[in-house]
């Protein structure tokens, strides 16, 4: 073989591998890549919408609500204290109990100032007798004394006498009344209607009208009101909204503001503003027949300013971009559309819309995630969920 075929021979079998290796290539690589571009295909080609859930944007009041963090306080808080010293004979209430006004709640021992009562009495009986034999007295000398058988400074001296016991008089019925009030205060009333707490002494003890402590406590809590404060930014639409109608309804609810506690009225506004929080305190006053509310207890307060036309859409509705807050509505063609919207206030898990939508547009509150303009969707309703529950 010449030197001139072995050339072409070595050529050839290059030719050959380099051939082998590019389709070696191209088939790893159509390998590699059918997968990706068959799924591609498949989800081009599979048609599927995205379900979501819907509201629709409603006409609705839409009720104005203040927040703030209150407190709850008796109207009426009172220390029982006795007005007299002795011994605590009796007590005539069990601790929690509800009481009356009027209500005998303690006895003190009322036998010493039974005796001082039965004293004074006494000294005003004989002053008494004086007196009516000193009246008789200047009675007879006013007679003799126009049959000139006394003399006029006698019959004054007798005038002088009778004014002298008729003030002694006075002075014993006023000693008898303190008596009486002393012995009246040996018996401890309830002041006010509402709870006792624990009693701080027993039976027994010796009781002092010095005493600071008292023997127990008692608490209004039927009526019961809240103290609360709001801050001085919303002062003006508060001032408004009492002006427009003062009694404003006020809602109690619980710490984590999952129950509502009670409903009540705004009863009173503070006359002026804390410099030291830029707060202003108000009152709200409930009926509390059922005790809900408890002396101390931290509520939270929803003060409702009143009642305004609005367009309402749930909350969950609303996302926030970098061009604004949006919303995706669902268009008679069963397809996603993204709406810029402008936002007015919200309460109860709904917010007002000012500009935007109208009444009647479908907005999604579920399955948001992926929407875009022109994406197909379909309306989950609750009867389909629940079949598909089944």
């Amino acid at each position: 073989m010449s030197v001139a075929e072995n050339s072409r021979s070595r050529r050839a079998r290059l030719l050959l591998v380099v051939a082998g290796l590019a389709l070696a290539l191209v088939a790893g690589l159509a390998w590699w890549l059918w997968p990706q571009a068959e799924a591609g295909s498949g989800e081009a080609g599979s048609g599927k919408t995205v379900p979501v859930r819907i509201a629709l944007a409603s006409a609705e009041p839409l009720v104005l609500r203040m927040k703030a963090v209150g407190t709850v306080t008796p109207l009426h808080s009172v220390v029982v204290r006795s007005r007299v010293d002795g011994e605590l004979m009796r007590l005539h209430f069990q601790e929690g109990q509800q009481v009356n006004a009027g209500d005998l709640l303690a006895q003190i021992d009322p036998r010493p100032y039974q005796v001082k009562l039965a004293h004074a009495q006494g000294t005003q009986q004989q002053n008494l007798a004086e007196l009516e034999n000193a009246e008789r007295q200047l009675q007879r000398y006013r007679e003799l004394q126009r049959q000139n058988y006394v003399s006029a400074q006698e019959l004054s001296d007798q005038q002088s006498k009778v004014r002298q016991l008729q003030g002694r008089r006075l002075s014993d019925q006023a000693s008898v009344d303190e008596a009486r009030l002393q012995l009246q205060y040996t018996r401890i009333i309830a002041p006010v209607s509402g709870r006792v707490g624990l009693r701080r002494l027993d039976v027994g003890n010796l009781v002092h009208a010095s005493d600071t402590e008292g023997l127990v406590t008692l608490a209004q809590t039927a009526p019961i009101s809240v103290l609360f404060t709001v801050p001085e930014p919303e002062l003006p639409a508060l001032l408004d909204a009492v002006q427009a109608q003062p009694a404003l309804a006020v809602e109690s609810w619980d710490r984590e503001e999952r129950r509502q506690l009670a409903s009540g009225t705004l009863s009173s506004v503070d006359n002026r503003i804390d410099t030291a929080t830029g707060t202003l305190k108000l009152r709200a006053q409930f009926d509390n027949a059922d005790q809900a509310l408890f002396p101390n207890q931290f509520v939270n307060v929803r003060l409702q300013l009143g009642e305004h036309p609005a367009l309402l859409i749930p909350d969950a509705a609303v996302q926030f971009g970098s061009q604004g807050n949006y919303v995706h509505i669902v268009d008679k063609d069963n397809k996603a559309q993204r709406r810029s919207v402008v936002l007015g206030p919200a309460d109860d898990g709904r917010v007002a819309v000012r500009s935007g939508l109208v009444a009647g547009d479908k907005v999604v509150i579920e399955g948001i995630d992926g929407l875009e303009d022109g994406t197909a969707v379909e309306i989950i309703t609750e009867e389909a969920s629940t079949r598909a529950g089944a």
